[in-house]
């Protein structure tokens, strides 16, 4: 095998993957900059909002899942240089993000009773339900930010979502500082502070990515002009028979992850803060992969359009490498550094809360093994499905992540994740299993079909 056949795309996969890694990183970042800062008022504020971004997970995995299929239909259309089609995508797409958006807002304002039904920490709760409100209401410009975001990746224009990410972090961060503590004059609201810093900074980074597209040659004949109401009803049913399904993988990989905050809360208020930390670190790792599983989104579904099928395996192949050899990296970062990463959220020198910040601290340090472990697995299913969006075949992997992290992950989390037996390690072995599972299942899966592609194009050909 010559291995420079898939190293020599590395440089043109990350001229692709970088944007949308340091894009993603920014939504991540958001979360990191809100649990540093509220970190800092103790672990039961923490822990809060750990409870109330559990709900908003789940409700962003629907909504940015159904995002998705606007990508691989952009780039399909992009290399057969179709415009109506692409217009059409982007216009039909807008709008369904705007519509889950909304719905999704509604959903988990009213399922905020559900809090009381958890077993959760009371004061935890109490803490979490204002600062819901808030941030449930930002997931209409959250959402519909998607479907620009999703349309200017399918157009291999990466860098702009970027730049709005970037934006909006520093927008966040000095809101955050501001409003949480109480600076320069208004009034420290606390955790609550983070949810108003999230909600604006959301509105921001549409209005900015919307401007650049309007800049853009390429992009704003696509984004202008558009006559939002007038629908095309087939193109909606393509993009929910695409999003649907990734919107259910997407799903039922983020709902293990909140079923890990919900079981941590089980165990106090102490774990589900150590959880949150562990959480929130190994997020940002795991952007990188969803970069690049973008990138294996856009570069698939181009040689799809071009039916060039050896092609699409070799730039596949050689975006799973790059992955692995990041993911590798990444896992030797966390063995290393997993006593010290957690210091960043906690204030060690306050008195009042010394006790919990030691527990807090000792807990998250074991969770970072775990997920030192599983960030080969993780890198590995989220690249492969990318590939197969890119594919357009959605349906069979979305039973295979419902089995991976159902079927055979959450079991052993809720088992091992009891008081008596590993706790909250208990917890995140269960993330391990269906992480590794789903990588297997999913890579077995993309061999099948492009091979099978190959033969039936060969075949055509002879």
């Amino acid at each position: 095998m010559n291995i420079q056949q898939y190293t020599k795309e590395f440089k043109y996969n990350w001229k692709l993957a970088a944007p949308v890694m340091l894009g993603m990183l920014g939504h991540t970042f958001v979360s990191f900059v809100d649990n540093i800062m509220v970190g800092q008022l103790g672990t039961a504020e923490l822990a809060a909002v750990s409870l109330g971004n559990s709900f908003m997970f789940i409700a962003m995995s629907l909504g940015i899942g159904f995002s998705t299929a606007i990508t691989p239909l952009i780039a399909e259309a992009d290399a057969a240089d179709n415009f109506k089609q692409a217009k059409s995508t982007f216009k039909n797409g807008l709008f369904l993000c705007f519509a889950i958006g909304v719905l999704m807002f509604l959903g988990v304002f009213f399922a905020k009773p559900l809090l009381y039904l958890l077993q959760q920490p009371e004061e935890v709760v109490l803490l979490a339900l204002p600062y819901l409100d808030l941030v449930a209401f930002s997931l209409i410009p959250m959402i519909v930010f998607q479907a620009f975001k999703q349309f200017s990746d399918g157009m291999s224009m990466t860098k702009y979502p970027m730049y709005a990410t970037i934006l909006a972090n520093l927008t966040n961060v000095i809101l955050n500082y501001v409003l949480i503590f109480g600076k320069f004059g208004f009034p420290a609201l606390g955790i609550v502070g983070a949810a108003y810093g999230t909600l604006i900074s959301r509105f921001v980074m549409i209005a900015f990515l919307w401007w650049m597209l309007r800049k853009q040659k390429r992009s704003q004949p696509l984004v202008t002009n558009i006559k939002i109401l007038q629908l095309d009803i087939v193109k909606i049913k393509k993009i929910i028979s695409l999003g649907a399904p990734s919107a259910l993988q997407m799903f039922f990989e983020v709902a293990i992850f909140t079923a890990a905050v919900w079981l941590s809360g089980l165990l106090g208020k102490n774990p589900q803060a150590a959880n949150q930390i562990a959480l929130n670190l190994a997020s940002m790792t795991f952007m990188v992969a969803m970069g690049l599983g973008v990138t294996a989104m856009i570069r698939v579904g181009n040689q799809k359009g071009l039916q060039n099928y050896l092609e699409l395996r070799r730039i596949a192949f050689s975006i799973f490498l790059m992955g692995t050899i990041l993911a590798v990296i990444f896992c030797v970062f966390f063995f290393t550094f997993n006593e010290y990463l957690p210091h960043l959220y906690i204030d060690i020198h306050d008195p009042k809360n010394a006790k919990d910040n030691a527990i807090v601290l000792e807990i998250a340090a074991k969770l970072l093994f775990a997920a030192a472990i599983f960030q080969i697995s993780d890198s590995i299913q989220v690249m492969v499905l990318g590939a197969l969006r890119g594919l357009q075949d959605v349906k069979i992997p979305t039973l295979i992540t419902f089995i991976s992290y159902w079927v055979i992950g959450f079991p052993v989390s809720y088992y091992f994740g009891k008081q008596e037996m590993f706790g909250s390690f208990g917890i995140w072995l269960g993330l391990l299993a269906g992480l590794t599972s789903a990588s297997i299942l999913l890579y077995m899966r993309f061999n099948y079909l492009t091979l099978k592609l190959i033969h039936k194009k060969h075949n055509e050909l002879a």
